[in-house]
């Protein structure tokens, strides 16, 4: 029990990184973080146009806020697995409480961007023999899974950060 205890109350480097819970999450959170930034980026975009009285209305692209949310929680989820695996947190309570921190604006982009491709890929249903192929269709719906499996993985993680934060 003691173990466990100075295992939470410290921050990982190195191999370590790949040992400890909650930094294990760091891999799975880049590969399902990874496989929804390419499957939204291979699929078509929606028309985002509509002719309602001879007026063009030109309406804003939701994907664009999913490959905002992919992206950029891939690039720092990346960023934050070095600095832990490099040491550059100096086993400091500001890094624990920023590495939770970092978890919960990611769980909180990662749920809207969930949401929004769940919203937009149930709106594609309707379209998807005529101008939207099935097989983007599909795409879309592992992407919905993994954004959601990704949302998980944060959640989790940030859990855990809390707990560790906390033990400091």
């Amino acid at each position: 029990m003691a173990a466990e205890t100075q295992q939470m109350s410290s921050l990982p480097s190195g191999l370590r990184v790949c040992t400890t819970v909650p930094d294990i999450l760091y891999l799975p959170e880049l590969v399902f973080g990874g496989l929804v930034w390419i499957l939204v980026a291979s699929t078509r975009v929606a028309m985002t146009s509509f002719l309602v009285l001879a007026l063009t209305i030109t309406v804003p692209n939701p994907l664009g806020w999913v490959m905002f949310v992919s992206v950029f929680c891939f690039v720092m989820t990346f960023l934050w697995l070095i600095i832990f695996a490099s040491g550059g947190h100096k086993n400091s309570s500001s890094w624990a409480a920023a590495d939770f921190l970092y978890h919960l604006i990611a769980v909180v982009f990662y749920l809207s961007a969930s949401v929004i491709l769940a919203n937009e890929t149930i709106a594609m249903k309707a379209f998807s023999d005529i101008a939207y192929p099935f097989k983007y269709y599909q795409m879309d719906i592992a992407a919905v899974v993994f954004s959601f499996i990704a949302t998980l993985l944060y959640f989790i993680h940030c859990i855990f950060s809390a707990m560790r934060w906390k033990s400091f």
